[in-house]
């Protein structure tokens, strides 16, 4: 954060942080979203869906809760409060029983690659909704994006270990992920982020429960699941949001938004290092295609054309 100093008869400073901070909150960023893939890969099959995501969602909630007492709160419209339900219920209700469904089927990485898609799917998704421009770019980019998905799928389909039913769930979940994008570009127009997250994520936590059943026995007993839980609502959860923030105020935005496509690369490390998982080699074929198709629908067409 920006730190402000006065002296006697002048206005007050500001000093910009360190270059390194901003580079290093990203990094953190990056690493803890990675390894969120990792864990519920690692607990999938011990934890049902509805209690990861409730059980996720209820601890990032209570995490972000004080800063959200600091801010202040803001009363939203009530068109504002249909976005929010819509963001809350898609990206954090249903995006997360689909991936933690998804990853029951398919590994750590390819499920991380699959959610890359997300940023064509809001390219898409965009042009109804906001008016955008459906230009030459923009439609080769989703034929080349989806096309990856198919690589990925179709890798997945001959994996022993991988099935077309966690391929589909894990990009409901990149679905998912751009209608949070989406109705988030709206509301944090006039309501502080930390209010919308908070309302997101208590909204996603709401429904997963119905599907928790398991989240009483998990949290009585105490064990290695609890934890994990825990891990998934403290670090990827409300911590990288916050200094994916910090980092995203002070370097520029389309450079930031970039260093997503490392996400999948590091999930795949880390499952590798970690629980001796690595991906179907179609699976990476599939991934690069789906950044390609990424970048291909942020590039804009010359003037006239």
């Amino acid at each position: 954060m920006t730190t402000t100093t006065e002296t006697a008869g002048t206005q007050p400073t500001t000093t910009a942080p360190a270059p390194w901070l901003p580079v290093a909150a990203g990094a953190v960023t990056l690493v803890m979203w990675a390894s969120a893939f990792v864990v519920i890969r690692h607990v999938a099959h011990d934890v049902s869906p509805g209690a990861l995501g409730s059980g996720r969602l209820l601890v990032a909630a209570l995490v972000v809760l004080p800063l959200v007492l600091r801010h202040g709160w803001v009363r939203p419209t009530r068109r504002e409060w249909t976005l929010l339900a819509a963001g809350g219920v898609g990206w954090f209700g249903v995006y997360n029983l689909a991936l933690n469904a998804g990853e029951r089927h398919v590994d750590a990485g390819t499920a991380a690659m699959i959610i890359q898609i997300g940023p064509v799917i809001v390219a898409l998704l965009a042009v109804p909704l906001f008016g955008e421009r459906l230009h030459t770019w923009l439609v080769g980019g989703m034929v080349v994006g989806f096309a990856g998905v198919a690589v990925i799928a179709r890798g997945s389909s001959s994996d022993a270990d991988a099935s077309l039913l966690g391929v589909g769930l894990v990009l409901v979940a990149a679905v998912m992920y751009a209608v949070g994008v989406l109705t988030q570009k709206v509301l944090l127009r006039r309501l502080p982020s930390v209010q919308v997250v908070f309302v997101s994520f208590l909204t996603g936590a709401l429904i997963c429960l119905p599907f928790s059943g398991d989240l009483p026995g998990i949290v009585a007993d105490g064990g290695a699941e609890l934890w994990w839980i825990v891990y998934l609502g403290v670090l990827p959860t409300a911590v990288a949001f916050t200094t994916w923030a910090y980092a995203l105020t002070h370097t520029d935005a389309g450079a930031l938004s970039l260093t997503t496509f490392l996400v999948p690369g590091i999930a795949t490390l880390v499952a590798w290092l970690t629980i001796d998982e690595v991906p179907p080699t179609l699976s990476f074929v599939g991934g690069a295609l789906a950044i390609v198709g990424v970048l291909m629908t942020r590039r804009r067409p010359r003037a006239g054309r």
